[in-house]
């Protein structure tokens, strides 16, 4: 699994012109998911990004995880993240999950952030064109990818 982690001040998801969720300061996290990626992976990435001590304590200081802000969480699944660039410049997403693994590992995904940070999750659409906007706080962006876990 890959992830894109982005600290928001606010987001939203719009489909078809219609907003399907927005949430307030927090993060949006983008998910792409892998052909040989488990329920482990999704485990391990939810422990990672609810613990991530990037939210300002009373100092101003990067230092506490959004389990201690109250802050929302939306989680945008997004194939693009496993593109293969190495040969010419088309890319390939060879190593992007069929919908019957990706998909089931998305809503494990959703459900275990859900779990972590005690507040529901919001969502886009799985395989639906999708309209994100958000404004990046700081700007903070954080990857991480369950194939660079040491």
């Amino acid at each position: 699994m890959r992830t894109v982690i982005q600290r928001v001040s606010r987001a939203s998801v719009t489909i078809d012109g219609k907003v399907k969720s927005a949430i307030g300061p927090g993060f949006v996290v983008l998910l792409g998911v892998c052909h040989d990626d488990t329920e482990e992976d999704a485990e391990w990435l939810v422990r990672k990004i609810a613990a991530l001590r990037v939210f300002d304590d009373a100092d101003g200081v990067m230092n506490l995880p959004i389990t201690e802000t109250g802050g929302e969480v939306m989680v945008v699944s997004q194939f693009t993240l496993m593109a293969s660039y190495k040969k010419g410049n088309r890319p390939s997403w060879i190593r992007a999950a069929g919908h019957d693994i990706a998909i089931p590992l998305y809503q494990r995904f959703c459900a275990l952030m859900a779990e972590a940070t005690g507040r529901p999750v919001a969502t886009g659409e799985f395989g639906a064109d999708m309209k994100v906007e958000l404004v990046n706080d700081g700007p903070v962006t954080i990857c991480m990818d369950t194939k660079n876990k040491e």
